[in-house]
């Protein structure tokens, strides 16, 4: 099947998950601060959620991109996982989530991770599956699909994907523009 031939895919906006749990001792190093590796792991099923509840398709986690542990979460502390879907290619997301921690008894927040995960639709027999364009509501949620795209451009090129190209190459000669808003949606 051509591109062309692809039926139309919905324009839809992407929520904001949030999940939250708290730090228990066995999640923890000899600092008492979250393993890397669970707060991974925590990042990932949270771009799993904003992914399903985005497409309400079957995804799997394709990559983990880029992931800056800022500050540590400290054992005890609640972790809340903010996830959205902020790029759609044909088939693959790119899920930005932020991880923050919070002194329950202070109630101080602090962002303290921020990471990126490559999610792709696919059928019981590994087939691709299209997911739908994302809806740009605002100047933010712009910019966040501009940081999606280069992420999804930088994985087509490490992949050797064919007709992978950056923004303004030949085999793409035209910036790639999100989908905004118009007046006549909002209403």
């Amino acid at each position: 099947m051509k591109m062309n031939d692809l039926p139309e895919r919905p324009t839809l906006v992407a929520p904001e998950i949030t999940m939250a749990d708290i730090v228990l001792p066995h999640q923890t190093n000899s600092y008492r601060t979250m393993f890397g590796g669970d707060a991974m792991a925590f990042m990932d099923k949270a771009a799993a959620i904003a992914a399903l509840r985005f497409c309400r398709l079957p995804i799997v986690t394709a990559s983990s991109e880029h992931i800056d542990f800022r500050t540590p979460v400290h054992e005890g502390e609640i972790i809340e996982a903010l996830a959205r879907v902020i790029y759609a290619g044909h088939s693959s997301l790119v899920v930005r989530v932020h991880i923050y921690g919070e002194n329950p008894l202070e109630g101080r927040r602090r962002l303290c991770t921020t990471g990126y995960f490559n999610m792709v639709a696919v059928s019981a027999d590994r087939q691709r599956l299209a997911v739908p364009q994302v809806l740009i509501t605002d100047e933010a949620s712009r910019e966040e699909w501009l940081t999606g795209e280069r992420i999804h451009i930088a994985i087509q090129v490490r992949r050797g994907r064919r007709g992978a190209a950056t923004p303004m190459s030949p085999a793409h000669p035209h910036p790639i523009e999100p989908i905004l808003e118009t007046e006549s949606q909002r209403d």
